[in-house]
């Protein structure tokens, strides 16, 4: 299968629809879950009619997907998934990162090197002049990550969200990351 990106350690790669048990048991986890909808398991259902058609999406601007199944190279073992997609789908102006892997993923890393090489091509290779991130501000360990990806805390908002989970009173944050600072860090 085409690698759309390698690091030391995972190999990144366009999802296909075989990907519906491994992120069925990804989003089934409430560790995992805990911050983006309060631990709530997803059926099957919805990773078919709804997770896989977002991860499946080409961005004509990019001419590749925005979401791609992160690897552990020397194993082929499904980690999780890093989000490298536009705002507006016509652009590539500004991207949002984000990253969703495994607990047997955790602490070793993986989030932090599949973040900054997915900044370092966007810069590169994809014409990106803007990295965005968000997360809940309670959500220290993301919040780590982007700041070792080399992204500056932006803001503190109150979102909008359909459902309250516990954290959410804290609001989110934003994390950003511009071309010309990512040149400078070089």
């Amino acid at each position: 299968m085409h690698v759309f990106l390698e690091t030391g350690r995972l190999a990144l790669r366009p999802f296909t629809t075989a990907d519906a048990d491994d992120l069925l048991a990804l989003d089934n986890d409430p560790d995992v879950m805990r911050f983006i909808n309060g631990g709530k398991a997803t059926n099957r259902q919805t990773v078919l009619t709804r997770t896989l058609p977002r991860l499946l999406h080409t961005y004509p601007c990019l001419g590749t997907r925005g979401y791609w199944a992160a690897e552990e190279k020397s194993t082929s073992t499904f980690l999780g998934w890093f989000e490298f997609r536009p705002l507006d789908e016509h652009s590539p102006a500004v991207v949002e990162l984000g990253y969703r892997l495994n607990k047997a993923a955790w602490g070793a890393g993986h989030a932090t090197e599949g973040a900054r090489a997915l900044i370092d091509k966007g810069f590169s290779e994809l014409g990106v002049e803007r990295v965005t991130a968000n997360t809940m501000a309670v959500n220290v360990r993301s919040r780590r990550v982007m700041e070792k990806a080399g992204l500056s805390f932006l803001r503190h908002f109150t979102g909008d969200w359909p459902e309250r989970i516990a954290g959410s009173e804290h609001g989110d944050v934003e994390y950003v990351l511009d071309r010309a600072d990512w040149g400078r860090r070089r």
